[in-house]
């Protein structure tokens, strides 16, 4: 078989069965992202659609992060998967339990990968991060995606509408950027923080392939 049939016979199978057999698939980095390769490094072979960050009992506030992820055209998508990291309650990024190393250990061991279900809805449960220490920065969630076969890129980060940190300069800026809206309006119900993060996959993210016929 010719190299453009098999590749292009790749990508139409599913991420995680090829990842069982040996295939390596890594998708390209647009939208010049320094540190995006780290999306890959302990990427399960089978995410589902809700994962857990930051561990039963760490420090800090509970705060579940949801959302659905579509199309340009508003379709849901199925299938893709969304990477999340960010600090602990004290604003740091705590060393990984496990051996990494450049990007994926910088962004510490409160990470985590949902794949989309049928309706393109993910859910992250974890802690409200803290923000930088000494530093005017509101806090934050970083948040990627990986579509399968196709591409991988960074979104603007979540940011929380209740954090006194956040700038009206930001709120304008981050609420038609990378991957649409990011501004989360926390909720705190039975302890804990409910906040809610829509992602429209390509939109504002330079170099985003065109729509495959």
């Amino acid at each position: 078989m010719k190299r453009r049939p098999l590749v292009l016979a790749l990508l139409s199978l599913p991420l995680a069965p090829l990842a069982r057999a040996g295939v390596s698939l890594r998708e390209p980095v647009i939208g010049a992202c320094d540190g995006c390769e780290a999306v890959f490094d302990g990427l399960p072979l089978a995410p589902g659609s809700r994962a857990r960050i930051a561990p039963i009992g760490e420090p800090g506030e509970p705060l579940t992060l949801t959302g659905t992820v579509t199309d340009l055209r508003g379709q849901p998508q199925p299938g893709v998967i969304v990477y999340a990291y960010h600090t602990d309650r004290g604003g740091l990024y705590p060393p990984p339990d496990v051996a990494t190393a450049g990007a994926a250990r910088r962004h510490g061991r409160l990470r985590g990968w949902a794949r989309t279900d049928g309706n393109g809805g993910y859910r992250f449960d974890t802690i409200r991060p803290g923000a930088y220490p000494r530093e005017q920065m509101a806090e934050h969630i970083h948040m990627h995606v990986i579509e399968p076969g196709r591409a991988t890129y960074y979104l603007d980060d979540v940011v929380f509408r209740d954090d006194p940190k956040l700038t009206a300069r930001q709120i304008h800026a981050l609420s038609g950027g990378r991957g649409g809206n990011s501004i989360a309006t926390p909720e705190r119900r039975d302890g804990v923080w409910r906040v809610r993060r829509d992602i429209v996959l390509g939109q504002n993210v330079p170099g985003y392939p065109p729509a495959r016929t």
